[in-house]
């Protein structure tokens, strides 16, 4: 093991150095910024530290150029100093700028104006939901306008996710040992006279879910309120959010029904091919 981290040591060392004598065509590069990130490189390849003189020694870089560098680079975030004889390591802005780039294929960041487009276009309050450990966020919403509608509570509906489509979207396409566990935490509480209260229901309601590719809370979380949903998958395939449309129970004709199912099938295929895009 340790031969071999030498061994990759040697090679991101000539690699660099290779970097550092190569000349450059002019008017292509910067020396500095090509200078500095090459110390961000060596930086990252030392979990516990590399001090000032080994990183002008790897470099070719004259001490005095290399501290200048290391200490812009101190003063902008991107390393930071740890002791004297350990030298620096990666600063908090690599993990701010690797945090920027995750949120950038979070489905409740990059979803955001296109669930406001679809529930402008239907005219209906929309949802976005994850499930997290055992519980049901919603992590968007956007109400109707001038909804009269009274929405249950997110504390109510985070272990309600047999009650609600959001939920019954994703919980359809869980292992069933994940499906027990969720069920072991959160229970089957009944809400009105249409939940479903028991394992063997709901499992055949999410055999339905899989079959149709939608799922759909028929006023079992609130009376006079009907939600449709649908599942959010990422570039794997893996469900990973879902989204769903509410509107009242005597708005919720067939024909109404039929509508905004196919309206919400289309809408969470199109929102996972932007999110399998964006985690390319």
């Amino acid at each position: 093991m340790m031969n071999e981290r030498l061994h990759n040591r040697d090679q991101l060392a000539g690699g660099v150095q290779q970097a550092v004598d190569t000349p450059q065509k002019s008017g292509r590069t910067i020396q500095s910024v090509d200078r500095a990130l090459t110390l961000l490189e060596l930086a990252a390849g030392e979990v516990d530290g590399t001090t000032l003189s080994e990183l002008s020694e790897r470099t070719g870089l004259n001490a005095s150029t290399c501290h200048h560098l290391v200490m812009t680079l101190v003063a902008r975030g991107y390393l930071t100093h740890i002791s004297r004889t350990r030298g620096y390591a990666l600063g908090p802005k690599v993990r701010e700028l690797l945090e920027a780039m995750e949120q950038e294929s979070d489905p409740s960041v990059l979803l955001r104006d296109d669930l406001r487009r679809l529930g402008q276009r239907l005219g209906l309050g929309v949802q976005l939901a994850v499930l997290s450990e055992t519980s049901l966020l919603t992590k968007v919403s956007f109400p109707g306008p001038a909804s009269a509608l009274k929405e249950p509570s997110e504390v109510e509906k985070m272990t309600a996710l047999h009650a609600t489509a959001t939920g019954k979207a994703i919980l359809a396409w869980i292992p069933d040992t994940e499906l027990v566990r969720i069920i072991s935490a959160n229970g089957l509480k009944s809400y009105t006279a249409n939940t479903i209260t028991t394992l063997s229901g709901l499992v055949e309601e999410l055999r339905t879910v899989r079959r149709f590719k939608y799922a759909i809370d028929d006023e079992e979380l609130r009376e006079g309120v009907v939600c449709i949903g649908a599942a959010i998958r990422e570039g794997g395939g893996a469900v990973v959010a879902s989204i769903s449309v509410t509107l009242p129970a005597e708005e919720a004709s067939d024909e109404r029904r039929s509508d905004l199912t196919r309206q919400m099938i289309e809408a969470a295929n199109t929102f996972s091919n932007k999110l399998r895009n964006a985690q390319r």
